[in-house]
């Protein structure tokens, strides 16, 4: 998959989550982004903001939620002494569960299998073309022989 392919995937799925139907314009995501800003704060009208906590696999998925969490205009952020793949944010809940979530999880499968694809091409050209997970190990032979 291409940066190309990617990037049109990605824009397709916020597509997708704003429910927008201007997919195939050039402008689709900044329509979509809108439409979702305007259905947070239709949301914080009936379901104000609670504290979440997001408890993430890697870093990679940190600084995908921060830039959703940021491009929605939520700040997101720490308490001291938590981890770095840990983020907090004060979220409506509906939309956290309807919209962000999801959204987060689709992104985060497409990025972590360009980044797996990346990976891939880069350890075979640099280093060994051969980067498949190793046999396992033959049983022990029993002691004594």
């Amino acid at each position: 998959m291409t940066e190309a392919e990617l990037l049109e995937k990605l824009s397709r799925i916020e597509a997708l989550f704003a429910g927008t139907t201007f997919e195939g314009e050039r402008n689709a995501a900044a329509n979509a982004r809108d439409k979702l800003r305007a259905r947070i704060t239709e949301l914080l009208a009936s379901d104000p903001p609670r504290e979440q906590q997001f408890s993430l696999a890697d870093i990679w998925s940190v600084k995908l939620m921060v830039a959703l969490l940021r491009r929605y205009d939520i700040e997101p952020y720490r308490r001291r002494g938590q981890r770095r793949t840990t983020l907090m944010a004060r979220v409506p809940q509906r939309f956290l569960d309807e919209t962000l979530w999801p959204e987060f999880v689709q992104l985060s499968a497409e990025l972590q299998q360009y980044l797996a694809e990346i990976t891939d091409r880069v350890i075979a050209k640099a280093v060994h073309a051969d980067a498949t997970e190793p046999a396992e190990a033959p049983k022990p032979l029993p002691p004594g022989k």
